[in-house]
């Protein structure tokens, strides 16, 4: 019998944030990390996967895009994907694009399940950090 372990998802999202956090001096680009960690669910439920990760590398903000890195590195991490498909670099839009159906969409609920612990711990982890973009 295989048991699921929560921490399974929580301890990457927990480890990447922290690390961003720690990382990071400028009041600014924490107010965007934690602004993007927490839109993150509803920005994936909204538009997609494969929108996200375009995005990726359009967003001029330092703070989200390291954010959303994060999150591309985390899911490709849970995702256990053959090393010839991965989501955490330049190729993860075709990786994306090419997956068969059944399992992008797997891949896409995953996703938002990390998503929510994204959202979840930013309050956590920037708990004193407050204010818009």
């Amino acid at each position: 019998m295989m048991t699921f372990d929560p921490r399974t998802i929580t301890t990457p999202v927990y480890e990447a944030l922290s690390g961003l956090r720690e990382q990071t001096q400028d009041n600014t680009r924490l107010k965007e990390q934690k602004n993007q960690a927490v839109e993150l669910y509803t920005y994936l439920s909204t538009w997609g996967m494969m929108r996200l990760k375009a995005e990726e590398q359009a967003l001029t903000q330092e703070g989200k895009r390291q954010v959303v890195c994060k999150y591309f590195e985390c899911l490709q991490t849970l995702a256990n994907l053959p090393d010839d498909k991965t989501l955490a670099d330049v190729q993860g839009l075709t990786t994306l694009k090419e997956l068969e159906t059944d399992e992008y969409l797997g891949l896409t609920g995953l996703g938002l399940a990390l998503a929510r612990e994204f959202s979840f711990w930013a309050t956590a982890v920037y708990h004193d950090v407050s204010g818009g973009d």
